[in-house]
Formats: C-alpha cells, sequence, structure tokens
C-alpha cells in the first residue's frame, strides 16, 4: 500500500538555542513526525541560497522527509528564530522577519501536490507576509476534496490578525489551538467570555468543522466534533524542551484523523506523541526501535 502524501506546509528554518542550533519549523516537525508514523511526509517551504539554506535541506533529506518541495530564494535568507527556555523547558521565540519563507510562491509542482496529497497542515505564522498568506490558501484551495486540510494555529509574537485567522479557519477542516491561543482567536472572530468547552463548541459550529482539538500542554487536551467532545488528561514526563510537541501532538491526530479513529484513540496517541518530543531535545528527535514501535501502535 501507498503511503498517503501528507505535507507540511509553511516555514522552514533554524531554531538558535543557548546550546546550538537544531532544525526547526512547524512543516518540518510535522512532516518528520508524520514519516514516522507512517506517511509520506513532505515539506513545503522555502530556504535561501545561503550555507543555512543548504544545510536545512540536507537536515531535512537525513531525516527521510521529501524535500523537492522546499523552493531556494536567490535574494533572501534562509529563516532563524532565537530559543530561549525557562526553568520548566518552555520556548520562547524571536523570530527574524524577510527571510525566504516569506516569500512562498505558488508554482504549477506546488498546485500539483495540493491536488495529490492526502492532507495538509498550514499555520498563521507562515502567512504574516502577504505574499506567502496568498500562496498558503492558494494551495489549500487547489486541495482535492478529499484531502483532509488542517490549521494549526501558531500565535507567534505579532504575526496574526483577524482576516487570517478567520480565512485560514474558513478553509479548514480541523483547527488545533493551544489552551492559551483558544481564547485570542475565538475573541477576534466574535465569541468571548466562554470557558474551554464552549468556545471549542462554538469554534466547531460557527465554523462547520470536522474538529476542534485544544492542547493544554502536560494536562492532555479537548477534543470537540459536532457529536462529541473528548478529553484526556494526558502524560507525566520529564520535560526537556517543548519545541515540536504540539506539531508531534498535530502529526498524530492527523494520522488517526485519516484512519477513522475514535477520538479517545486519537487523543491518546497524539498526547503519547507529544509527551515523547517534549521529553526530547528539538522537534525531530531520532527514536530508537522500541519507541518507534510504541508510537506507531
Amino acid at each position: 500500500m501507498t503511503a498517503r502524501k501528507v505535507v507540511g506546509l509553511g516555514e522552514l528554518l533554524w531554531d538558535l538555542f543557548p546550546a546550538g542550533r537544531k532544525l526547526g519549523g512547524a512543516p518540518a516537525n510535522f512532516a518528520y513526525i508524520s514519516d514516522l508514523l507512517g506517511a509520506q511526509g513532505i515539506v513545503a517551504s522555502r530556504v535561501g541560497k545561503d550555507e543555512l539554506g543548504r544545510e536545512a535541506t540536507d537536515r531535512v533529506k537525513a531525516l527521510s522527509v521529501l524535500t523537492r518541495e522546499v523552493q531556494v530564494d536567490a535574494e533572501h535568507p534562509t529563516g532563524m528564530v532565537k530559543v530561549s527556555l525557562d526553568a520548566a523547558g518552555q520556548a520562547k521565540f524571536e523570530i527574524t522577519e524577510s527571510v525566504a519563507w516569506d516569500y512562498l510562491e505558488w508554482t504549477p509542482e506546488w498546485k500539483q501536490l495540493a491536488m495529490n496529497c492526502a492532507a495538509v497542515c498550514f499555520g498563521s505564522l507562515a502567512q504574516r507576509s502577504p505574499q506567502s498568506r496568498n500562496t498558503i490558501q492558494s494551495f489549500v484551495r487547489e486541495a482535492k476534496p478529499s484531502a483532509l486540510c488542517v490549521f494549526d494555529v501558531n500565535l507567534r509574537q505579532h504575526f496574526y490578525c483577524k482576516e487570517t485567522l478567520q480565512s485560514s479557519v474558513e478553509l479548514a477542516h480541523i483547527v488545533k489551538l493551544n489552551h492559551e491561543e483558544l481564547p485570542v482567536v475565538t475573541g477576534l472572530l466574535g465569541f468571548e467570555g466562554g470557558n474551554e468547552k464552549q468556545s471549542a463548541g462554538w469554534l466547531q459550529r460557527e465554523f462547520d468543522l470536522r474538529l476542534v482539538c485544544v492542547t493544554r500542554g502536560s494536562q492532555g487536551s479537548l477534543m470537540q466534533s459536532a457529536s462529541e467532545t473528548h478529553e484526556y488528561p494526558g502524560f507525566r514526563v520529564k520535560i526537556v524542551d517543548t519545541v515540536g510537541a504540539g506539531d508531534a501532538f498535530t502529526a498524530a491526530m492527523t494520522q488517526h484523523f485519516l484512519r477513522g479513529s475514535s477520538l479517545a484513540q486519537m487523543s491518546e496517541a497524539a498526547n503519547r506523541v507529544g509527551a515523547w518530543v517534549a521529553s526530547q531535545a528539538g522537534g525531530t528527535p531520532v527514536p530508537d526501535e522500541e519507541t518507534l514501535r510504541a508510537l506507531k501502535s
């Protein structure tokens, strides 16, 4: 059986930690974990025609993730993010502007990919520039009707607005966001004052979504479909850093949604994979065979 093509669409960059740099960007993290779980992970992004861009592409290839959809920009540099960690391993980001992934180009190759993928995951950060926003939304619109479109909200600094959030939610089948982002998003879109369940339910009904997922860090998650609400308590692990944990959660959630899993199965798998990544350094840790078997199961 041919593996499903699952696309991480948006930013590819280097996370600059105090101890050194690691490959980053939600699309690469998502595609890598999707690949580990049995899909054909593909990164659709853009890097500079520079040493960091070449290193990023080589690193993605080393993770067995397809890179032929990574564009090369001769004018703008590869993206970088300064990452600082607090005592609990929670990450804060300082994101460089006007970099290659701000200039994603809508090409015939990307249109073909959009028409042939089983799922695409896109976020809000990579839509901070008009060009990339138009390209990302064109990609999602061109996806075939059976493709699953996942909007993984990632509110960073000042790089979001009501218009981008609303158009993205309208294009999506699934919206995933964390418990801090939920009141910001629902408030901007017209709902205020509710608790998590009320806010998630409003978002699902207002935009006729197949699923709304709210992550709660170490406290698990809330999933809301049209017919069911499911809460999962999460897993207790020793956190190294939280970079990429949410992307891993989204990858596992997407795989199980495509398989037709129940919300209970989906929640357990997504929380388990997210907890594993949080217990490792960076967003693309290499699993041992025992861990990989557990994640796939």
